[in-house]
Order: C-alpha cells, then sequence, then structure tokens
C-alpha cells in the first residue's frame, strides 16, 4: 500500500490538569516551613511577633489541605480555574503571613514568586497572568500596610524606603520575568512533548498499516489453494447431484460463496496498487453505488441521498483501499440494519462527508470509544452456539475499514443517529486531500 495523506492527528492539550496532590504537597511543606520559621523567630531569636495570628493563618492553610484531601482524594485532576484559585488562596495567605511580620521588610517576601512560579509552568496563560497580577497587588499592598518588622525589643530597626522600593521592584520584575518568559519556555517544552506524542501516535498507525499488508498478503496466499479445493470438489458435486433438489441449490451457494471469496481474496492482492482497473478516478456518487450494489440483494432497501450541494460531485482516485474500506462498512450496516440503510453524501468547498446510517439497534454506548480497534466485536464469534444466520466475525472489519480509508485522508466518526439506535458511520475528507 502507499500512503496518500497521513490521518490527522489531535495533538494533545498544551495544558494538563494538575494533581490536586502537587499542590496538596507544595502546600504542606509551605505549612511546614511556615511553622518552624514563626517558632524558630519567636523562641529561637526571641523575637516578638504576633504567633497567635501567625499560627492561625497556618492553620487555616493546613485545614484547607485536610478538607480537599478528605473531599477529592490525591489523585483528582484540577480545572485550571480550580488550580489557579488555589494559588491564589495560597498568595494570599502568605501576604497575610508577612503582613504581620515586617511586609516586603521581611526577607521571605520573596516567597511570593512560589506560587506565581507554579502557575506560570502549569497553568493557560489566562490564568497564569491573573496569579502574577494578584501577586503584584499583594508585594504593593505589602509595601505600605505591615506591621513592624520582628526585632529586638529594645531596638527599633527603620528601612530607608528607597530600599523598601527596591525590594518590591525586583519583585514585581520577578513576576513578570515569570509570569512570561517561564510561561512561554513550559508552553514550547509541552508543544515539543506534544509532537512527540504525535509522532509517536504516526509510527504506531505506520505499523499498523505495515502489519496490514503483510496480513492481507499472507491470508490471499494461505487461503488460495483451499478455496479453489471447495470450487473444484462444488463443481464435481454439481455434475452428480439432480438440478431441481435442495442439494443442487446448496452446491450452487458454496460455488457462489467461493467466487465471492476468490474475489475479496483478488482485492487483497491488489491493496498495493495505485488504481483498481482502468478507470482510475470516479465521481463519488458513482463510487458509492459501485460499493452499494453487491449488498442490495441482501433484503435490506439501501438509500441514497445526496445533500444539496453547490458544484459538481468530488471525483476519487479508485484505488481497491477506497472500495473495500466504504464497502465493509455498508456490508456491516445491512447486517445489523432492521430494514433499511441510508448513505448520505455533501461536499463544500473544504470537505466532502459521507454518512452510512442503518435503522438497527445501533453501537453499544460502551463500545463507542473503542470503534475501530482490532478483535473488538458485538457480534457472536462461536458458530455452534449462535443463529446461523446472525453475522459473526473476530472484530477485524471496522479495523481493517477504517485504516484503509485513512489512508485515503479520511476521518472516521462513530455514534448513534438516535437515542434509540440507528448507527451511523461519519466519514470525512478535506477537499485538499483528494484533489
Amino acid at each position: 500500500m502507499t500512503d496518500q495523506t497521513l490521518p490527522q492527528l489531535p495533538l494533545p492539550s498544551s495544558w494538563r490538569p494538575l494533581r490536586l496532590q502537587t499542590l496538596v504537597i507544595l502546600r504542606w511543606l509551605a505549612v511546614i516551613g511556615q511553622t518552624i520559621g514563626v517558632l524558630f523567630v519567636n523562641w529561637g531569636l526571641g523575637f516578638p511577633l504576633p504567633l497567635f495570628e501567625c499560627l492561625a493563618l497556618i492553620g487555616l492553610s493546613a485545614a484547607f489541605n485536610i478538607g480537599l484531601a478528605i473531599r477529592h482524594g490525591p489523585h483528582y485532576r484540577l480545572s485550571s480555574r480550580i488550580a489557579a484559585l488555589q494559588l491564589a488562596f495560597d498568595l494570599c495567605q502568605l501576604g497575610g503571613l508577612l503582613a504581620l511580620t515586617g511586609g516586603l521588610e521581611n526577607p521571605f517576601a520573596l516567597l511570593l514568586l512560589a506560587p506565581v512560579s507554579v502557575s506560570a509552568t502549569s497553568l493557560p496563560k489566562r490564568q497564569a497572568f491573573l496569579v502574577a497580577l494578584l501577586a503584584a497587588v499583594i508585594a504593593s499592598v505589602l509595601a505600605i500596610l505591615h506591621l513592624p518588622l520582628p526585632w529586638e525589643p529594645d531596638q527599633h530597626i527603620v528601612f530607608n524606603r528607597i530600599y523598601v522600593i527596591g525590594i518590591w521592584v525586583s519583585i514585581i520584575c520577578g513576576v513578570v520575568f515569570i509570569s512570561a518568559y517561564t510561561n512561554r519556555v513550559a508552553h514550547d517544552s509541552r508543544q515539543i512533548a506534544d509532537a512527540l506524542a504525535a509522532t509517536e501516535l504516526a509510527l504506531s498507525r505506520r505499523e499498523q498499516l505495515s502489519a496490514l499488508d503483510g496480513l492481507a498478503a499472507a491470508a490471499a496466499h494461505e487461503l488460495g489453494t483451499p478455496l479453489s479445493t471447495i470450487a473444484l470438489a462444488a463443481k464435481e458435486m454439481r455434475a452428480e447431484v439432480d438440478k431441481d433438489s435442495q442439494l443442487a441449490e446448496d452446491v450452487e451457494l458454496i460455488i457462489a460463496q467461493a467466487a465471492r471469496c476468490r474475489a475479496i481474496l483478488a482485492k487483497l492482492r491488489n491493496l498495493g496498487s495505485e488504481p483498481a482497473d482502468l478507470f482510475a478516478e470516479a465521481p463519488l456518487p458513482d463510487i458509492l453505488d459501485e460499493v452499494a450494489r453487491p449488498h442490495e440483494g441482501r433484503g435490506k432497501v439501501i438509500l441514497f441521498d445526496a445533500a444539496e450541494t453547490a458544484g459538481p460531485p468530488p471525483v476519487f482516485p479508485r484505488s481497491v483501499g477506497l472500495l473495500y474500506g466504504l464497502g465493509n462498512l455498508i456490508e456491516n450496516a445491512t447486517d445489523f440494519a432492521a430494514q433499511t440503510v441510508r448513505i448520505e453524501s455533501g461536499w463544500d468547498q473544504h470537505a466532502i462527508t459521507v454518512s452510512i446510517i442503518d435503522d438497527g439497534k445501533g453501537f453499544a454506548p460502551e463500545l463507542i470509544a473503542r470503534l475501530g480497534e482490532p478483535y473488538l466485536t458485538s457480534r457472536p464469534r462461536d458458530p455452534a452456539g449462535s443463529d446461523a444466520h446472525q453475522p459473526g466475525g473476530l472484530g477485524l472489519g471496522i479495523f481493517i475499514a477504517k485504516t484503509l480509508l485513512e489512508r485515503t485522508g479520511a476521518r472516521l466518526t462513530f455514534d448513534n443517529a438516535k437515542p434509540s439506535g440507528h448507527a451511523r458511520v461519519r466519514i470525512t475528507w478535506s477537499r485538499s486531500a483528494i484533489e
């Protein structure tokens, strides 16, 4: 097979939700550090400070941590808004503690940059900007409103106003630098990781396609001889049985199905060829009519519905992969339809869409997200334990059809057209990928 267009792979989001455990651990570290610092200043150095108020603020942070852990659990994923609110709480708690212990004159005022750093590396730009803005506001308030810095009781320490302004400027510069530069670096790093993940996914898909090539060739080679033997034996039986008997009808059915299997194997052998036959291209309605025609005699009505669109129908290369993939999906629809299969098509300047809808029970809700994976099926696999007239299989049909159609540049989505059922497969091509 040759790839015409690799399927467009959705990139993961550039922002990944934070685990609650991450912020909880950081907050516990802050609580421990703040407690040790306050107790050491008060008892170790003997500097008087509002101990009760400081411990109350630290206790509030600890209680907040315990409440979050009990309510959500450590593995809970935070939305960007909730994560930003928690970091805002940490900033306000730290700002209150600094206001009780000297404001910007306290050397630990530098810790205001910690929540800003966390937000810049882990939150989207808008939330990171709001957290940085809050840090700048708190630093500005602390420069004016605060209690005296804890110091020797018989000494009164006074800092020059220019020095305090310098501290304020340095903190504002740190906030701006971290929120802008660090956020940008973290964003670029996430983009590189996303691109790597998309590349790995594309390589994995190429490996699946290569394996499918080998599987098709092996199946065509291994099954060719047994099918020829079956066809030969059936033809010999046809010569020996009464033409008007029931057994003759069964023999004719065996011969017809063996011929169909050989035709399928011939398609598998030709999956690597560009055109399916001498007519290398055909309009979309003609292709849909061609792949649906073999299934019209299976007791189900196949309806075609072309949307009102401007311009001529798109022209597709008649590759075997395209014909086989569409035909397989229509065959599945006729297997599970109650009475009718509807094939809807439409196109505009940007996209081409084909929807295959049956009036059956629809896809099982628990399987919709996984449709297209190999060996995933709701059909009975044990012929001895199921109705012989019901379809059965190994769950490879949709996988093969999806893989072949994606090689033509298509994107497939599976859902139910109605709450009561009606399975729908929507196939979408970019107009540029086809033309």
